[in-house]
């Protein structure tokens, strides 16, 4: 298949790449590593009028440090870059361990961190751990800038806050706190296929070694990622011991989630899977934040 006709853009600034996007509105289609966007054309799932290519706009391809002690991620920034940069490595191990789960490195080399999290695919990894690290992202229009918290960017299947005239032009991690551990596991059915379920964990605990904090983010699981809200508080406040790490992962499958069965797997053995990769993710991130 061939994609349908379409007028393109390749802007080298930001500003001129809002321009044609505040003057087509939703018939513009933002390009980023097209990993996900081109077949989708291809196949004529998607048909957008304009496609506005942000290749060329170097400013968008950085990792810095955040006066926070977090980092500052550019959203046109290579997979592959943040994949083996030593400072998402030391200030965001969660992301640095996700990385290499995504699709395959030749894909991982043209796709880039915002292109996944606007894309909102929810089996996409980046998208759950970006919500279990309470990111924050940076969206700019030609009408101004504005930041939204990751667990209210995604609204559902492929659907974001994103106004037609905006870009993700940034992606915020905070800092984890003091006595904190994450864990980011996935059970797919090849190597490098989309999972059929998987988890982001990030746990915190107090002085007196009781959970203090805990996200769950899964994926592949519903229209968007979700949260473990029901297995999290059960946790507060709780020595994460075996029994009780045991009864909120009970808590995750068989209240925090409802997945749907399809032709990979049916919704009961979804379920039994958020179950397992709860206990060992919350098993892990405890035993990382005792470790310090």
């Amino acid at each position: 298949m061939k994609p349908a006709p379409f007028k393109y853009y390749a802007p080298a600034t930001v500003q001129e790449a809002l321009s044609h996007l505040a003057e087509h509105g939703w018939d513009a289609k933002a390009l980023a590593g097209g990993q996900s966007l081109i077949p989708m054309m291809n196949f004529r799932l998607a048909q957008p009028g304009v496609i506005v290519d942000l290749n060329r706009i170097a400013a968008l391809s950085y990792v810095q440090p955040a006066r926070d002690g977090g980092i500052r991620v550019g959203a046109m920034t290579r997979q592959n870059q943040v994949e083996r940069d030593p400072l998402v490595a030391q200030a965001a191990p969660l992301i640095h361990a996700a990385m290499p789960k995504i699709a395959y490195p030749q894909v991982r080399s043209r796709g880039t961190i915002g292109g996944s999290i606007a894309h909102a695919d929810p089996s996409a990894e980046l998208v759950a751990a970006s919500v279990a690290l309470e990111g924050q992202f940076v969206l700019r229009s030609s009408r101004g800038e504005r930041q939204v918290a990751a667990q209210d960017f995604f609204l559902g299947l492929f659907t974001t806050v994103l106004e037609p005239d905006e870009l993700l032009i940034e992606i915020r991690l905070p800092p984890m706190p003091p006595r904190s551990g994450w864990s980011f596991l996935e059970i797919a059915r090849r190597h490098h296929d989309f999972a059929l379920v998987g988890v982001a964990a990030v746990v915190t605990l107090d002085k007196k070694g009781l959970c203090d904090q805990c996200r769950l983010a899964f994926f592949s699981v519903g229209d968007g990622p979700v949260q473990g809200l029901q297995a999290c508080a059960a946790l507060q406040g709780q020595e994460p011991v075996a029994d009780t790490i045991d009864a909120a992962a009970e808590i995750a499958g068989d209240a925090d989630v409802d997945p749907q069965s399809d032709i990979n797997a049916s919704s009961e053995y979804r379920r039994h899977l958020v179950k397992v990769l709860s206990r060992r993710a919350m098993t892990e991130a405890f035993e990382r934040a005792r470790g310090g």
